[in-house]
């Protein structure tokens, strides 16, 4: 037990001779944090506009091979699609027009 008393007491001794040592001490700087994160953003935004212009020529694109492709194509079976639900809510518009049981005519 004596022992560790001696050592206690050194290592005490110690830090108080250490402590107007280490406050003399300047701290190490730090690395230009905010820089590198600047240059980090500046990277970022140039990838995200090529991305963003390759996205727009990409659609430039497909715009273009739609009306000139495929817009022709179906316009037709549009047309046709239309002219199929108009004949038909026709035939249903005369059918309930034929059949009228509860529009009777009253006569007094």
């Amino acid at each position: 037990m004596p022992h560790i008393k001696a050592l206690l007491f050194s290592l005490f001794l110690l830090m108080q001779a250490c402590g107007p040592l280490l406050a003399q001490i300047e701290p190490a700087k730090e690395p230009d944090s905010p820089g590198l994160l600047q240059k980090l953003a500046a990277r970022v935004r140039a990838a995200k506009n090529k991305v963003l212009a390759i996205g727009e020529l990409a659609q430039g694109f497909a715009a273009a091979y739609y009306e000139d492709h495929i817009q022709p194509v179906t316009d037709s079976y549009v047309e046709w699609a239309s002219g199929v639900k108009s004949s038909v809510w026709e035939k249903i518009q005369t059918t309930i027009d034929h059949y009228t049981p509860f529009n009777t005519t009253q006569v007094d």
